[in-house]
């Protein structure tokens, strides 16, 4: 069985490891690491499986038929020629409950949402972004206390235990479910450049200031300077518009 898999962060090598123990013949397409996050790379290197770091495209294939490609996490939009290759057997996993937030930043637009829920998508692949039908999809409730990272490793710890499951439905041409409901979608990039808007009511700024907690990654920002909790926030605020109202100087300058 050939197989390609896309796919980046721990998440990816879990996928691999998965592929590997169906013994399938796997080249996989990733991307290099920065030291916290895990690296597809080197566990190529470190199995002895085939990679590229180039983007996945149809100059650079390495088989001439595949049963299926599965994305995990993978980083680049992949091309009309791929999907058309696969014979619509490419899936891919997406952090969201779809169609809802679409795109990227999908957890941490959620979160300063208020949403009560995430979770994740794997759906089929298609020319429209994250518009795909879905193969199997499950809700993540988001409590009180998550920060972005520990709801994106609760999601990404959940949605691994489907994998398998969902392979074998691609195998047997399941077509999978269209989605339901009002879709959103966002753009790649940091939700409102990760700033603090002094009007947000203090529930929504100390959901924001949760959603930006991914270290090693920047903290949410109020004029700026890092906000890593509400206390923090209300206490620099409340000294940033002493010292204006004293200076009538402008620390967002």
């Amino acid at each position: 069985m050939n197989v390609i898999l896309c796919a980046y962060n721990w998440v990816g090598c879990k996928a691999l490891d998965l592929l590997l123990k169906r013994e399938a013949n796997v080249y996989v397409y990733t991307h290099e690491s920065p030291y916290y996050i895990n690296s597809v790379v080197d566990y190529c290197k470190k199995l002895n499986i085939p990679f590229s770091t180039e983007k996945i495209s149809y100059s650079n294939l390495p088989f001439e038929k595949v049963d299926f490609i599965a994305s995990i996490y993978y980083r680049y939009i992949i091309d009309n020629a791929i999907i058309e290759f696969s014979n619509g057997k490419i899936f891919n996993l997406h952090p969201s409950l779809l169609p809802k937030y679409r795109g990227c930043s999908s957890i941490t637009w959620a979160m300063t949402n208020g949403e009560v829920e995430t979770g994740f998508t794997y759906h089929y692949i298609t020319k429209g972004v994250d518009e795909g039908n879905v193969i199997v999809q499950k809700p993540i409730f988001i409590e009180d206390f998550d920060t972005q990272y520990s709801i994106y490793q609760r999601n990404m710890y959940e949605s691994i235990k489907y994998f398998n499951e969902v392979v074998d439905l691609v195998l047997t041409d399941y077509k999978g479910v269209s989605q339901i409901g009002e879709a959103t979608y966002f753009k790649r990039g940091c939700p409102h450049n990760g700033i603090i808007d002094e009007e947000w009511e203090l529930n929504k700024v100390e959901r924001f200031i949760r959603a930006m907690i991914y270290p090693p990654l920047p903290l949410a920002k109020y004029k700026n300077n890092d906000v890593s909790n509400l206390e923090n926030f209300v206490t620099l605020k409340e000294s940033i518009d002493a010292l204006e109202k004293k200076t009538n100087y402008d620390f967002s300058i």
